[in-house]
């Protein structure tokens, strides 16, 4: 199994909560999970995603491969965010997505389908 992570912005703190409560209640497609953390570093996003393999039956080790991946080829995206965060305060948290590719394509595929 092939996963991707990315980071998708920042968030208040209240809003991702409400996010993930929502997502509780609601079908969703297996293997696309959205994580947070109020720094900015590579140990903070390895143990935010250590839940997320038991969740979805992934690789831990392949996961966390992912993570490290991402962050040795994105130095400039990973600064950017850095300052984005700093800016926004305490009350906010990043927010990444680690997912399994296919799943990610299927929910994307999902998105176009709808009528808007």
């Amino acid at each position: 199994m092939k996963y991707t992570f990315d980071i998708v912005g920042i968030s208040p703190v209240l809003n991702f909560f409400n996010h993930q409560q929502q997502s509780i209640n609601q079908p969703q497609h297996q293997g696309v999970e959205y994580l947070s953390t109020h720094t900015c570093t590579l140990d903070a996003f390895i143990k935010s995603v250590e839940i997320v393999p038991a969740k979805w039956g992934w690789n831990l080790d392949q996961v966390v491969d992912t993570v490290v991946q991402f962050w040795l080829d994105n130095s400039e995206s990973i600064s950017y965010w850095k300052l984005r965060l700093n800016d926004a305060g305490q009350d906010n948290l990043l927010v990444a997505r680690i997912a399994d590719i296919k799943a990610l394509k299927a929910e994307f595929e999902s998105l176009m389908d709808k009528n808007w």
